[in-house]
């Protein structure tokens, strides 16, 4: 990378007979000053070895850092590390509806309060989908990603589908049913590292079919790598490592881009936040948007009961006495509250697990990208970092979308079957857990069960449970609409059922 310091020595050799060069000029003085101020002048260490373009770079970079603020977070977040955490308690029973309390009267009324906001334009969709695929062996935004259902399609095309058979449910479900589907309008949180493969991704495939002004991509914000004694890394002589701020960072992309006051003016009200890599998300759900609505809460979030007190899953808890709820990382649950069993119900004590399915009020999210930043703590993840050095062992930091729950002034929680949501695709196939092949299987195991449900049957060659169809989501949301494709007829597994 550097240039030898032999070159940097000849500039000065009076004997030469060419022209003299000037000596290297030093480092701007006050971006100099600036640095020693925040402790961090190492960034400019290797300064007389560089080139003059690779110290505009240099320079370029270190001013398109925000100083004081990110002082402020690391100091904060290093002082916050290791200090007592409030006691929590159990999340109370009434702050939850449990599937077993629901009725089909609840789910109905729900469902239309849900279609009826929709169809008033009162929904925005929030996709988190600033990671790449790295643990999956791919470099490409995990949406890109197919995970082999019979039909090929993405998970970004499988959340755009469903978002088309919601448009058309919510035209249907109203009077105005003729005029047409107010288009649901789709945010998509990319990072740097994947922004443009996103974008090139949904314009190759036309959208999906959606219109591509109802859709907005932005980019969550990087933040510099440090060490633990909180001086930057640097990735290069001339450039500070950086990773992505974390889905918590979601807030302040928001509020950067001026996409809160983008909602405001479409008239959205509400905010369905959703993580780009569970292959049975349900998007923008009108029976969780109807809940919320009825509840008006402030935050809500679609739990699933945890499996087993090791399962590595955040699970909500209340903070001290009385408190607000919010998450606790499975690594920051003691071994004995974990497996602590409630005797009245038989189930763990912390038994709501997070699974980022999340509902805003678009006044909440306002309050939070104005208030969160004041309080600054990040959370530390110990990573090894490409460095001038190799790879240096440093600290990432990052924000949790879940960090908002404490300042929501109302949260409700509502649990969903895994069996029927939740199908993390998180790491390569040949991994124990979460790969694409057991959240393709989850998806033909739930649409199989919808298909025979609609009277459908099927026959297979392979045995029925690494087997099953699939129910392409323009035909169906959640099951719904299928007796007239399906009943007595006869699918051979696997394949995709459309229209």
């Amino acid at each position: 990378m550097s240039e030898p310091t032999t070159v940097i020595e000849s500039h000065n050799h009076h004997h030469n007979t060419s022209t003299p060069s000037p000596p290297p000029p030093p480092p701007p003085q006050a971006l100099l000053e600036r640095l020693k101020d925040y402790g961090q002048e190492d960034a400019f260490a290797l300064w007389d070895e560089l080139s003059l373009e690779e110290r505009d770079l240099l320079v370029k970079d270190i001013e398109s850092v925000d100083l004081p603020r990110i002082d402020r977070i690391i100091r904060c977040s290093l002082r916050s590390q290791g200090l007592p955490v409030a006691a929590i308690e159990p999340v109370p029973e009434n702050c939850v509806s449990t599937v077993e309390e629901r009725t089909m009267e609840e789910r109905k009324k729900w469902w239309k309060i849900g279609l009826k906001a929709i169809s008033q334009g009162k929904l925005g969709v929030l996709l988190l989908s600033g990671g790449q695929g790295t643990r999956l062996g791919s470099s490409d935004p995990k949406g890109c990603f197919n995970i082999g259902l019979p039909s090929g399609k993405s998970l970004f095309q499988r959340q755009a589908e469903q978002i088309l058979c919601l448009q058309r449910l919510a035209a249907q479900a109203t009077s105005e049913g003729s005029a047409g589907s107010v288009p649901i309008h789709w945010y998509i949180m990319t990072s740097p590292f994947t922004d443009q493969t996103t974008q090139k991704f949904f314009e190759s495939h036309k959208y999906f079919g959606l219109e591509p002004d109802q859709i907005t991509f932005f980019q969550q914000n990087t933040i510099p790598c440090i060490l633990k004694d909180g001086r930057f890394i640097m990735e290069t002589p001339f450039k500070v490592a950086k990773a992505p701020d974390g889905n918590g960072g979601v807030y302040s992309a928001l509020k950067s881009s001026k996409l809160l006051e983008d909602m405001a003016t479409r008239g959205i009200k509400y905010v369905d936040c959703y993580g780009v890599d569970n292959a049975l998300v349900r998007v923008a759900d009108p029976t969780f948007l109807g809940y919320f609505i009825d509840k008006s809460v402030a935050a809500a979030a679609k739990v699933v009961r945890k499996a087993y007190p090791q399962e590595k899953v955040g699970v909500f808890v209340r903070r001290g006495k009385g408190g607000p709820l919010t998450v606790v990382e499975y690594s920051e649950l003691d071994q004995s509250l974990a497996s602590a069993i409630n005797q009245q119900t038989g189930r763990l004590h912390f038994c709501w697990s997070n699974v980022c399915l999340h509902m805003f009020t678009l006044d909440f999210l306002n309050q939070v990208a104005n208030g969160l930043e004041k309080d600054s703590i990040y959370h530390l993840a110990e990573k090894e970092i490409p460095s001038i050095h190799g790879h240096s062992m440093g600290l990432k930091l990052e924000q949790f979308i879940f960090d908002a729950f404490p300042y929501a002034p109302s949260t409700a929680l509502f649990e969903v079957l895994r069996e029927e949501e939740f199908a993390p695709v998180k790491n390569a196939n040949g991994s124990n857990v979460d790969t694409p092949d057991s959240a393709k299987l989850l998806v033909l195991r739930l649409h199989t069960r919808w298909v025979v449900a609609a009277g459908g049957f099927l026959t297979h060659s392979v045995p029925l449970y690494a087997t099953g169809v699939e129910v392409s989501p323009l035909c169906s949301y959640a099951g719904e609409n299928l007796e007239a494709i399906c009943r007595g007829r006869t699918f051979h597994a696997p394949c995709e059922i459309t229209f």
